[in-house]
């Protein structure tokens, strides 16, 4: 049991749905790799634009990076170019950007003076990370459900984005949105992380067993 807000099911619906704008990038002749790179530079856009504290334009940005970031996968498989080094690279770059985001966010709420805003968006970056490298670890392991360790946990990297994008476009309404969204990203993660450490050991004690 994946305990994840996001079933396997939804996730094949999404791909479904964004398969026809993959293989568009296939005709433009867009690699796997130029897509990782552009969602990197979407993602340091939309860092510069949240410390400017351009509140709903860094919200739009964020999430539609988060989006794009699903070519480069469909790409590799359109093409038949999968391979372990763009699985890498996706990766370090998802992190990258993943942790330059909250680094702009950490820095626009400094400069509107939201010092706990600040605070919780370093907490939220520490704990993203964390629901990331339980998955990266449990995986190099030999550890996954059958859908893979993407599915466990209550709050993967997509719904953190969606509750991020709400959270960051609804700051120049009230910027204490975004910091309750930080905080609750904190906590979701954090459940996300003993989740997938729970299935893992569970997992670890069925093998010795």
């Amino acid at each position: 049991m994946s305990g994840s807000f996001v079933s396997p099911g939804m996730r094949a619906k999404v791909r479904g749905l964004a398969e026809p704008v993959g293989r568009l990038f296939v005709r433009l002749g867009l690699s796997p790799n130029a897509i990782t790179v552009i969602g990197f530079g979407i993602a340091v856009v939309a860092a510069v634009v949240a410390g400017l504290q351009a509140w709903l334009p860094a919200g739009l940005l964020i999430i539609f990076g988060g989006i794009f970031d699903m070519f480069d996968g469909m790409v590799d498989r359109a093409t038949n170019t999968t391979s372990k080094a763009g699985a890498f690279m996706d990766s370090t770059f998802d992190r990258w950007g993943e942790g330059v985001v909250y680094i702009g966010l950490t820095a626009g709420c400094l400069f509107a003076g939201y010092d706990l805003g600040a605070i919780l968006s370093a907490a939220a970056m520490s704990m993203a990370f964390m629901v990331s490298y339980t998955r990266a670890r449990a995986e190099s392991l030999g550890f996954a459900p059958g859908s893979g360790m993407a599915a466990v946990g209550l709050a993967p990297r997509e719904v953190r984005l969606v509750i991020l994008t709400i959270g960051v476009c609804l700051a120049g309404v009230n910027i204490g949105i975004l910091g309750f969204t930080l905080g609750l990203i904190t906590v979701l993660a954090a459940i996300t992380t003993v989740q997938r450490v729970v299935v893992t050991l569970k997992q670890a004690a069925q093998q010795q067993g």
